[in-house]
């Protein structure tokens, strides 16, 4: 069953997630301050959580910050990367961009309709999966390419490319190196170090691995890991890319892996 742990002061606004999560056949956990999020997540109750629905005001903290404490806490393994959707009152600009810097996943301004919230967790659910069936079949494309000397080629696991056995490790190479991702907690790895990434953050490396030698705009990694995107907050990509390259340089500060295009975008081979 598909549970969902809201973080929101507001019982009426509690209330009414509840029976919209109901009605979808959801579970649903309610807490009503920041400082019982990171216990519960340590707990048994959180091994199935699919999402966290977090308020930005509430009355013990900030759930920006509650956010970003979340996806720096490694002993808490995959929820450390689990879909957030911030619920706020504020409008403003630079909010929202805050929040998605923070590593939240997608917002909804207050007032809002319970639907567009399920629809929005379903977008991003939607999202994970095509990314993943998407870097498959590119795999699969670049390994029955690779005599006409593709840069991209598909590992095989024995005799099975591994990307042929549906819901286990994908695992492919390209010029910037050995990269494997693994649906089930959405892990990816580099030259077989595990990298911690917020989900938008491993979106755009997922994105730019499906067609390494292609330049992506800054509005086509922000269609590709928002459903909903604002392109007036394409520059926030600017702020993944560099922390995304500050986790690859943990790994190898020697190698440059995500080149930019001065005017056009990024990729991860130069042209």
């Amino acid at each position: 069953m598909t549970h969902i742990l809201l973080v929101e002061d507001d019982p009426a606004i509690a209330m009414s997630l509840k029976v919209t999560c109901k009605r979808e056949g959801w579970q649903m956990t309610w807490l009503d301050n920041a400082s019982s999020v990171l216990p519960m997540l340590h707990s048994n109750e959180a091994q199935d959580l699919s999402a966290i629905i977090l308020d930005v005001g509430l009355p013990d903290g900030d759930g920006l910050s509650l956010c970003q404490q979340i996806r720096h806490t490694p002993d808490i393994g995959r929820l450390k990367d689990i879909p957030v959707v911030f619920l706020t009152a504020r409008s403003d600009e630079v909010d929202r961009i805050l929040g998605l810097e923070m590593g939240g996943d997608d917002y909804c301004a207050k007032p809002f309709s319970p639907r567009e919230l399920v629809a929005r967790l379903k977008a991003i659910w939607r999202r994970e999966q095509l990314l993943f069936e998407q870097s498959a079949a590119t795999a699969a494309v670049t390994e029955a390419a690779e005599n006409a000397n593709q840069h991209v080629s598909a590992l095989s696991s024995g005799s099975t490319p591994a990307h042929h056995l549906s819901g286990q490790a994908l695992s492919f190479e390209c010029q910037s190196g050995i990269w494997h991702y693994q649906p089930l907690n959405y892990s990816l790895m580099w030259q077989d170090t595990k990298l911690e990434l917020s989900n938008t953050e491993r979106k755009i490396l997922l994105t730019l691995l499906q067609a390494p030698n292609q330049v992506f705009s800054r509005e086509q990694l922000l269609n590709a890991v928002s459903d909903y995107p604002d392109h007036r907050l394409a520059r926030t990509i600017d702020s993944h890319i560099k922390s995304i390259r500050k986790q690859l340089a943990i790994v190898d500060p020697s190698r440059d892996v995500i080149y930019t295009h001065r005017g056009l975008g990024y990729a991860l081979c130069p042209a």
